[in-house]
């Protein structure tokens, strides 16, 4: 007989990537959505937004920029639960295995809520960006150094800090890798937007300006539409303008393991 555990477990090992298993805001670890969650009653409730219709990993192309897809994923509700971070404090965003392949920027966002994120309609968010690396290096690595090899150097998490000047409230905050392996080709470009909900706090009082999530990019906008197997040299991350205030950090990258005489190895 074949069980909703076993079940579960098979749709988590077909999908290999994807999504954000986890946070750590604050120091503090929350669990984050995985679609498989709809099989289990009472389903756990998470920071994560829920995306039950995402069973394969897979991504928003951008035929669907306009979509409200584009916002926090695939059919995407809002989450029951909120992680507390103060502003100034980190968030660490923990994926499942990210392939080698799939290179790209990481860019986070921030929208307030202007009331509870449970019950906040999606579509009228307005988002302002607090985080966005891209090609980091044309060379050092076959196509290109980007902030997706730091992800999955770094154990496939992402570290974010929350500007320290932003008003207290709730807010969803926006993660998203956007894959360029395709890209080369119309509607190629692989969009993974994963949303949580934060409850910040602090004495700051910004209430930065914000745009729709449907109005980010187009498809043919060159960070869209881009080769990334041609000679590199510059890659501007899309999307609207750095808020003014973020803080830009260095992801924190595990030590190297040495080996001793032994054949032990240990972490320096």
């Amino acid at each position: 007989m074949f069980s909703t555990l076993a079940f579960v477990g098979l749709i988590s090992a077909v999908s290999a990537h994807g999504t954000v298993s986890a946070i750590v805001a604050d120091g503090i670890f929350y669990e984050g959505y995985n679609p498989s969650y709809q099989y289990i009653t009472p389903a756990p409730v998470t920071v994560g937004w829920k995306i039950p219709t995402d069973l394969g990993n897979t991504f928003i192309p951008p035929d669907s920029y306009t979509s409200s897809d584009i916002i926090c994923h695939l059919a995407a509700t809002n989450a029951q639960a909120a992680a507390p971070v103060k502003a100034g404090g980190k968030v660490e965003l923990q994926w499942t295995p990210w392939p080698t392949s799939h290179k790209g920027p990481v860019i986070d966002y921030l929208a307030n809520c202007n009331g509870p994120c449970e019950t906040v309609d999606k579509t009228t968010l307005e988002w302002f960006k607090i985080d966005g690396v891209g090609l980091l290096n044309p060379t050092s690595m076959t196509d290109g150094y980007w902030a997706t090899d730091v992800l999955i150097a770094n154990n496939n998490s992402w570290t974010v800090e929350i500007p320290p000047s932003i008003a207290p409230g709730n807010y969803v905050l926006r993660h998203e890798i956007i894959a360029l392996h395709s890209a080369g080709s119309a509607d190629g470009a692989q969009n993974y937007p994963q949303c949580v909900n934060l409850a910040i706090s602090g004495t700051g009082t910004a209430n930065p300006a914000g745009v729709l999530a449907t109005t980010f990019y187009t498809p043919t906008e060159p960070s869209i539409l881009f080769n990334l197997y041609g000679t590199l040299s510059n890659y501007t991350v899309p999307g609207p303008a750095l808020y003014s205030a973020a803080v830009s950090i260095t992801q924190t990258l595990p030590a190297a393991p040495t080996a001793s005489a032994s054949g032990v190895y240990t972490q320096s």
